[in-house]
C-alpha cells in the first residue's frame, strides 16, 4: 500500500512541474547522513533551485527545488545507507535530454561523459556537440518521451540527466528506473536570475569533479554583470520573431530574457506582456504589438526562432507594420541567432552583448541588421 502511495505521489509531482518548482523548499541546513560528517554548504550568489552539501571523505549531496536528492560518491568509495540516488563522481556514459546542460559540460571539459544525446545534431548550436555527434562520440538515442532503451542498456548507461520536460512523461522515468537509469531533472530554467542559470555550472562541476573549474566559469559570467550594472542606456528595447505563418511572439514580463535585457541597461517596452502562468514565449496581436513597440529605441529579433534577417528589407517583408517602427528608421535593429537556452553558461556574455547595443560597442552573440541588401 506505501509503495503504491508513493507511485501515486511520483506521478502527481511530474505532473505538476510548475507548482512543484515553486513551492518545494530545498534543506535550511546539511541532511545528516549516517556514516558522514558535514564539512560545508557551497556557496551560491543567484541561483536557488539547488544546494550542494559536502561531507568529508569527497562526498557531496545536491538537493534540487523536485525534492530530488543525489549523493555525489568518490569513484571507488563505498555508498552509505541513504535514500538519495547514488551518482558516482565524474560518471560517464551519460544520456543528456536537458539541452541547457551541454554547455556546461563542454566549459569544464567533460562533454566526453556525454554518450547519449536525445537531441540530434542539425538542432543543437553548441559545437562540441554538433562535432562529437559527427565523430560519433556522441549518438542519438532517441527524444526524451522515446529513448532508446536497448542502445541505452547496451552501453551500461548510469545516469539520464532530463529537463522539466520528463514530468510530461512520468512512464519513461519510471521506466529508465527500473531499468537502473538514475534520472536527474534540470531545474535551472526556473531560476528566477538570468545568472541563477549559469551557476548550474556549480552543480555539474560538483558531479563531475571539478567544482574549482566550476567557480571560475562562473565568475567570469559575474564580471561581466559586474562591468554592465551600473550602466542605464536609457534605451526602451522590444524583442520579437515573427513565425512562418505571421505570428508575432514576445516574451512575458517576467521572463528570463527580458530580465537580461534590464540587467543591460534596457527597458522592455512591452511591460506586462503574459502572466505568471503563461509561457515563456507568448502572442501578441499585430495591432497591439505596432501600438507598443513602435517607438522602441532597440529591436532584438530572436533569429534563432524566427530565422536570420540580414536586411531590414527582410525584415519589413514578415510585417509591413516595422516599416513605421523607430528602430528600423534609425537603424538600431539587432539579431540574436545564439540558442540562449542552449548556451545557459554564457548569460553574462549575452548581457553585455546587449549593453553593448544598447549604449555602442563589440558584440558576439548579436549582430546588426543592415539598411540595405549585401552581406554583413
Amino acid at each position: 500500500m506505501v509503495k503504491k502511495l508513493k507511485i501515486t505521489a511520483l506521478i502527481l509531482t511530474a505532473l505538476t512541474l510548475s507548482a512543484c518548482a515553486k513551492s518545494a523548499s530545498l534543506p535550511e541546513s546539511a541532511p545528516e547522513i549516517a556514516g558522514l560528517t558535514f564539512k560545508e554548504r557551497a556557496e551560491l550568489e543567484y541561483a536557488d533551485k539547488f544546494t550542494v552539501d559536502r561531507y568529508e571523505g569527497g562526498y557531496s549531496l545536491i538537493s534540487v527545488a523536485d525534492g530530488g536528492e543525489y549523493l555525489i560518491v568518490p569513484e571507488g568509495a563505498d555508498a552509505p545507507e541513504t535514500d538519495a540516488k547514488i551518482i558516482e563522481r565524474g560518471t560517464d556514459n551519460i544520456y543528456l535530454a536537458s539541452t541547457a546542460a551541454m554547455s556546461m559540460f563542454d566549459a569544464l571539459g567533460c562533454g566526453g561523459k556525454i554518450r547519449f544525446s536525445a537531441t540530434k545534431a542539425d538542432d543543437w548550436y553548441i559545437d562540441y556537440a554538433k562535432d562529437a555527434m559527427a565523430k560519433g562520440d556522441m549518438v542519438y538515442a532517441g527524444k526524451y518521451s522515446e529513448p532508446d532503451y536497448e542502445l541505452l542498456l547496451s552501453e551500461n548507461c548510469p545516469l539520464s540527466i532530463q529537463s522539466t520536460m520528463i514530468g510530461h512523461a512520468p512512464e519513461v522515468r519510471e521506466k529508465l528506473e527500473e531499468l537502473g537509469i538514475k534520472v536527474f531533472v534540470d531545474y535551472s530554467s526556473y531560476e528566477t536570475h538570468p545568472l541563477g542559470r549559469s551557476e548550474w555550472v556549480k552543480l555539474y562541476g560538483e558531479m563531475m569533479g571539478e567544482s574549482e573549474k566550476a567557480d571560475e566559469l562562473f565568475d567570469a559570467q559575474t564580471a561581466y554583470l559586474d562591468a554592465v550594472s551600473a550602466k542605464d542606456s536609457g534605451k526602451t528595447v522590444v524583442f520579437f520573431y515573427i513565425s512562418e505563418d505571421g505570428r508575432i511572439y514576445t516574451r512575458k514580463s517576467g521572463d528570463y530574457i527580458t530580465k537580461m535585457i534590464e540587467l543591460a541597461g534596457g527597458e522592455n517596452i512591452l511591460k506586462g506582456i503574459g502572466d505568471e502562468e503563461s509561457s515563456s514565449s507568448v502572442t501578441i496581436e499585430p495591432e497591439e504589438f505596432y501600438e507598443r513597440a513602435r517607438d522602441a529605441d532597440v529591436i532584438i529579433y530572436n533569429a534563432t526562432v524566427g530565422g536570420k534577417i540580414r536586411t531590414m528589407d527582410e525584415l519589413t517583408a514578415k510585417n509591413s507594420l516595422l516599416d513605421d517602427f523607430k528602430a528600423v528608421k534609425s537603424g538600431d535593429v539587432w539579431c540574436m541567432d545564439s540558442n540562449l537556452f542552449q548556451e545557459t553558461l554564457k548569460t553574462g556574455e549575452v548581457i553585455s552583448d546587449f549593453n553593448a547595443a544598447f549604449t555602442g560597442g563589440e558584440t558576439r552573440y548579436l549582430y546588426k541588421v543592415e539598411s540595405s541588401g549585401g552581406d554583413e
